[in-house]
């Protein structure tokens, strides 16, 4: 039996990056799969196509994470396709970086909202169902960003260290409904982000990372498998980094 068989899993930010790599490592381990994505339909439907070729239903939908209104009628639309929601994956992120001394409070408050006001959205709709099902998971993605900091990324690390706090206190508040609720903190991930990069800052992050190289999307997702499946069940109120051994 494959590791989500029977699980219904919904994943913000899904369409590409870490979230696809979620999205397609929970379909190969059986689950269903409804995930989000902002912009790109054609990105979207092509991602859909290849999660149901692993023979599970899957479904993309256009949402905004950072809406209170949005994270309310993606919940009720996606009981109403699948039935159930048994895996919250809170993954949708930005960035804006720029020195503090230059940052505008609109780039603050555009960072602050997706990437940790999305995390309360969702899960606060996400847990009723799942308190109906006698258990659930959450799984909130957050970065190593959030445990060092990092110049010019006060709004970004800010955001994502607010993350470690929720997912403490949500694992607190519903533990005894049989809701388990971990935070995951990747490092530097091959990504579209990291891909912009320059060689001088590249190598000056595989300086920093004792595995000297840099992370998969496939490596994040695996984790988020773990965190899901029945394997996790006495795991709950963690952070995890996925770091190569960066934050050791």
């Amino acid at each position: 039996m494959k590791l989500l068989e029977g699980k219904v899993a919904l994943i913000t930010g899904g369409s590409r990056g870490i979230g696809a790599a979620i999205a397609l490592r929970f379909a190969q381990q059986g689950a269903d799969v409804a995930f989000t994505y902002h912009s790109s339909e054609e990105k979207a439907k092509a991602v859909e196509a290849e999660l149901a070729a692993q023979g599970i239903k899957a479904k993309a939908y256009r949402s905004d994470a950072a809406s209170y209104a949005a994270a309310e009628a993606l919940i009720n639309v996606v009981l109403e396709d699948f039935g159930r929601l048994d895996v919250l994956v809170n993954n949708a992120g930005i960035t804006q970086d720029t020195l503090m001394l230059r940052m505008t409070e609109e780039q603050w408050d555009r960072v602050i909202e997706t990437n940790l006001k999305s995390v309360f959205n969702l899960t606060k709709y996400a847990l009723r169902p799942m308190m109906k099902n006698k258990g659930g998971a959450i799984i909130n993605m957050s970065s190593v960003v959030g445990i060092t900091g990092n110049a010019g990324q006060a709004n970004y690390a800010a955001s994502k260290a607010g993350i470690f706090g929720f997912t403490k206190s949500i694992a607190k508040e519903m533990g005894s409904r049989n809701i388990r609720c971990n935070a995951v903190a990747p490092g530097f991930i091959e990504t579209d982000m990291t891909h912009v990069l320059d060689e001088k800052t590249k190598e000056a992050y595989l300086q920093a990372i004792p595995l000297k190289r840099l992370g998969r999307a496939e490596e994040v997702a695996d984790l988020c498998v773990f965190l899901g499946s029945e394997l996790a069940t006495y795991i709950s109120g963690q952070v995890i980094s996925v770091c190569g051994g960066m934050t050791t």
